[in-house]
């Protein structure tokens, strides 16, 4: 019985945490901006999160650092793609290609 209360509080402190860091951008508004610095800053922060999810995969299989595997072959493709040309589907649909293409000539790992 007494497992199932400090679980119900743990609930209750982390959902009240969550509320008061995210709810605070709401009541505060205008009147507490960040300093320019900070924001031109925070701007680089979705493309460094994504980085941190993408690169280890592109450059680990199961594990280990193989510089030279499939996935980080058509991560490079679909990067040149989407710099040369602005379609949205381009870089999926040749970096897809470029993945089953390099698996194939690859053989069995």
């Amino acid at each position: 019985m007494i497992e199932g209360v400090w679980l119900w509080i743990a609930f209750l402190l982390l959902g009240a945490t969550t509320l008061i860091t995210r709810g605070s951008f709401i009541v505060i508004g205008e009147r507490g901006s960040l300093p320019p610095v900070l924001q031109r800053a925070l701007r680089y922060a979705p493309a460094a999160a994504l980085s941190a999810l993408v690169v280890p995969d592109l450059l680990l299989v199961q594990g280990d650092l193989q510089p030279f595997n499939p996935k980080l072959f058509a991560g490079l493709v679909v990067i040149a793609i989407a710099l040369r040309w602005r379609n949205p589907w381009l870089p999926f649909i040749l970096g897809m290609g470029a993945l089953w293409a390099a698996r194939f000539f690859a053989g069995p790992a």
